[in-house]
C-alpha cells in the first residue's frame, strides 16, 4: 500500500514494521521513524489505527495465552496476502 506521495519512510516499510511498533519492539529511531511518517500519512495512520484496533481486540479476548509461533506465521502470511492483493 502506498499513498501516492514521496515519505523518507516508505509506506510499505512503515507497515511492515507496524507490528513491531505497536508491540514496542523497535528501537528509539524505528520509533521516530514511525511516529514521524504517521504524523504525514493520513492513510498509514488510517490503518495503524485498524491494526492497533485489532490488536487491542485479540488481547482482550485471548487474555494472556501464548500464542503459538505457527498460528502467529499463518495469521502474518494471510495479511501479506491481502495487502498484495490491494491496489497500490
Amino acid at each position: 500500500m502506498s499513498c501516492g506521495n514521496h515519505h523518507e519512510t516508505p509506506c510499505t516499510d512503515v507497515l511492515d514494521r507496524i507490528y513491531s511498533y505497536l508491540d514496542g519492539e523497535l528501537d528509539e529511531h524505528g520509533c521516530a521513524d514511525i511516529r514521524q511518517h504517521l504524523d504525514e500519512c493520513h492513510s498509514c495512520l488510517e490503518e495503524y489505527g485498524l491494526e492497533k484496533v485489532v490488536k487491542q481486540l485479540v488481547a482482550k479476548h485471548c487474555g494472556c495465552d501464548p500464542v503459538p509461533d505457527d498460528l502467529r506465521a499463518k495469521v502474518m502470511g494471510r495479511i501479506e496476502q491481502v495487502r498484495a492483493q490491494l491496489p497500490d
